[in-house]
């Protein structure tokens, strides 16, 4: 098939495809369509074609909306990397994406240039640098600097690379994960299913749009012919404002931003059908506090790897069996096996293996596994090259984390006995902090460079903020035991306060955007993976009474680390001992490690704000004296027999479908920025306003033109929700057996 948007203006010309939220202004897809031609054509003026892998590093504008069916059309893959990495991170992931050229704007327009001369070595551009605005440097190139070209938009096979999407490996680096169209695809049709779709429906985005938990819904709402709604960033009054504003249905979040939310305006919006809530645990109090108030929450559990969800529980399950994230997808084989690889029984726990039609064909990168493990290897083709995407057979993908069952999700979960899944942990020691994963390893190998740090050891602490936040006990040997000449900084009274006040305030606001990046979390908190170690040293554990004076210059510490790592990745809890607590085997006791740091721990000093977490606050946690606007838009009584619905201009009932939508991260966008940037040329094609929404979920479907179908239960969801269709995913209602009663039976009950 050709590109998606180009078969959607030719059923729904006249339809919302695009609001923007800071104005209201709206676009059309026949609007929409215009301004994505013209980009096309201007970058294939510029020598981009099929094939070739664009990066983008934009924020969540409009233009970047037009940049991702754009790249579509002229056939290449669709490459976005995020704002918050350093030019170091960013450099990595265009040498590991291979790709062919960076697209920015004028707010990241030194970052894209310092990533690609770094990947130079200082030299000529090895790919060059366009932007969407006015160039500032004379290496970047206006992409409106052009005129455009005609496009004759190639044809689309399943195997062929939609887009590439980073995530990070055991080891820390990140790990370019292709997903092809098919993949896309498929993750919206089983979204659908699991969430319902109904042409009315409004899909406000405020994640970022380099995790699926942001991108899914632009794809998606093309496919269901729904329209989106795009903020350029988040802000928990703005958004919530915005879901009423707009009448928006459905909307993805992560559980800090829907708590943020809530103590903000009291309740949400009646308009809302679907909250799709992945990304991080949620706590059990933010269920029953969403329960009371009849919010229609959608627990779910995705990767970047399975272009979204893998099972996402509805409200109804969520209230009869807390904690679980549901049933798996349509057409999701979901399996749980113990370190053997064997299956395991319902109520034991094991590692939770996908496949099916929606997880990646590999990382790309790697050199393909001979192993029996991976000849086995189902979950995912190994994609054959076409007119578009690329050739996905001309490179080698690493398979090395799929087996006979599909893939290694490298997560702990078990079964209950009625096919409900529930996530307990990581086997590793990821950290999922404000739904962004880190890597332990990472964090650790950039401590280890700051003098006098001798060692150190990163786990994930508790935080009712963040979810879990880094936290680093530094090894500091003969400073520990009193010789604190190389303490590369501050020494004496003056540091011994264990941290800064102010710290716990930025905290507060700063959560607000951290944790809109990781949609794409792996969705299961950090566990104590060595706690086979039991066997600690507990001498270890209690020998220092307490910390010393500041042994350690903290706010240079703050400053190192930030010039190598992305925010959200710098400890915000530190302790020091003169060595790790270790096990008997010589392994680090984490255990030991997170005692120390509970005990002892403090906030580092420095005049940065660590709490944000790389993000700057959107709004002040708490007003001193609420104004009117922060005032909860509804009250719980006048919600509570409110029916969840689709847009208040839309006659039909949304139907229930079956997915959840990706884990979504919000990237803070350039609010102020001029506005020609959505329309990726100076012209502005955008035409008029549209209304964007994305349909059901996170996701925004690959169900293209399912209004028009009656294949795979009208997805476009005529059906009232409140109809019970049972348990089957194939219903001729196109909804999955509990999702529209949870959401509407919630609500009437209150």
């Amino acid at each position: 098939m050709r590109d998606w948007l180009s078969q959607r203006v030719a059923s729904s010309p006249d339809h919302a495809a695009l609001i923007r939220a800071e104005d209201g202004e709206a676009w059309t897809y026949t609007d929409l369509d215009r301004l994505v031609s013209e980009t096309a054509g201007r970058l294939v003026a510029h020598g981009i074609e099929a094939g070739d892998r664009l990066g983008v590093l934009t924020p969540p504008y409009v233009g970047t909306v037009g940049l991702v069916h754009a790249t579509m059309r002229i056939g290449g893959t669709f490459v976005p990397l995020g704002q918050d990495l350093t030019e170091r991170e960013l450099a990595e992931r265009v040498e590991r994406a291979d790709l062919d050229a960076v697209v920015c704007a004028e707010p990241t327009e030194d970052a894209a240039l310092g990533a690609v001369e770094e990947c130079g070595g200082g030299g000529e551009l090895p790919v060059p640098v366009f932007s969407v605005d006015d160039p500032a440097a004379e290496a970047v190139t206006a992409v409106h600097g052009v005129d455009p070209e005609p496009v004759d938009p190639p044809e689309w096979a399943d195997s062929e690379y939609l887009c590439i999407l980073f995530t990070s490996g055991t080891t820390g680096d990140p790990k370019p994960v292709p997903l092809t169209a098919g993949n896309v695809y498929s993750s919206a049709v089983a979204s659908a299913f699991r969430l319902g779709v109904d042409q009315g429906d409004r899909w406000l985005v405020s994640l970022s749009l380099h995790h699926m938990g942001g991108l899914a819904p632009v794809y998606r709402s093309v496919l269901y012919g729904t329209t989106l709604v795009l903020r350029e960033g988040f802000d928990p009054g703005g958004t919530a404002d915005d879901i009423d504003t707009y009448d928006v249905t459905g909307i993805s979040l992560v559980p800090t931003m829907l708590r943020r939310m809530l103590d903000r305006r009291g309740t949400l919006s009646d308009t809302l059908r679907v909250v799709l809530l992945g990304g991080a645990p949620a706590s059990d109090e933010l269920l029953e506090r969403c329960r009371d108030y009849s919010i229609p929450v959608y627990p779910t559990y995705g990767m970047t790897e399975t272009a979204s969800q893998i099972a996402t529980a509805t409200p109804r399950q969520t209230r009869d069996r807390l904690g679980t994230v549901g049933r798996p997808l349509f057409a999701t084989d979901v399996t749980l096996v113990d370190g053997d690889g064997s299956r395991v029984d319902a109520g034991e726990s094991g590692e939770i293996v996908v496949d099916g039609p929606t997880v990646t064909p590999g990382y790309i990168g790697g050199v393909r596994t001979e192993s029996a493990d991976a000849r086995d290897g189902a979950g995912g083709s190994d994609g054959v090259g076409g007119s578009a995407g690329g050739e996905p057979d001309a490179e080698a993908l690493d398979r090395s984390a799929f087996g006979p069952h599909g893939l290694h999700t490298g997560d702990v979960g078990r079964f209950d006995d009625e096919g409900f899944l529930y996530v307990l942990n990581r086997l590793d020691d990821r950290i999922i902090t404000g739904g962004e994963n880190v890597e332990p390893g990472e964090v650790v190998d950039v401590l280890r460079e700051f003098p006098p740090i001798d060692d150190a050891a990163v786990v994930g602490l508790d935080d009712d903020v963040w979810g879990e936040r880094v936290s680093a006990l530094l090894a500091v040997g003969d400073l520990m035991r009193g010789d604190t000449t190389t303490g590369g900084g501050e020494t004496g009274d003056e540091g011994a306060n264990d941290g800064d006040a102010g710290d716990d305030e930025a905290g507060d606001d700063g959560a607000d955007d951290a944790e809109a990046d990781g949609a794409e979390a792996d969705g299961a908190e950090a566990g104590d993976a060595e706690a086979g170690d039991a066997e600690a040293d507990d001498a270890a554990v209690d020998e220092p009474e307490g910390d010393a004076p500041l042994l350690v210059d903290e706010e240079r510490l703050v400053s190192f680390a930030r010039d190598r790592l992305a925010g959200f990745k710098i400890p915000k809890t530190v302790a020091y001992v003169d060595e790790l607590p270790r096990t008997v085997s010589g392994t680090v006791d984490r255990e030991a490690v997170r005692r120390i740091l509970r005990t002892r721990g403090h906030d580092p000093r420095s005049d940065a704000d660590l709490e944000t977490a790389g993000f700057e606050p959107a709004e002040p946690a708490e007003p001193a004296e609420p104004t009117d606007s922060d005032e909860p838009t509804e009250s719980a009584d006048s919600t509570e027999s409110a029916e969840p619905s689709g847009s208040t201009e839309s006659t039909a009932t949304p139907a229930a479908s079956d997915d959840p939508d990706e884990r979504g991260e919000s990237d803070r966008g350039d609010e102020n920025g001029d506005r020609n940037r959505d329309a990726v040329d100076d012209g502005g094609d955008g035409g008029g306003d549209s209304d964007g929404g994305d349909g059901g979920g996170d996701s925004d479907g690959s169900v293209t033109e399912r209004d028009e179908s009656d294949e795979a239960g009208a997805v476009d969801g005529t059906t009232d929700p409140r109809d019970d269709a049972g348990d089957s995913d194939e219903a001729d209602t196109g909804h999955d057996d509990e999702a529209d009663d949870d959401a509407v039976n919630d609500r009437d009950e209150k």
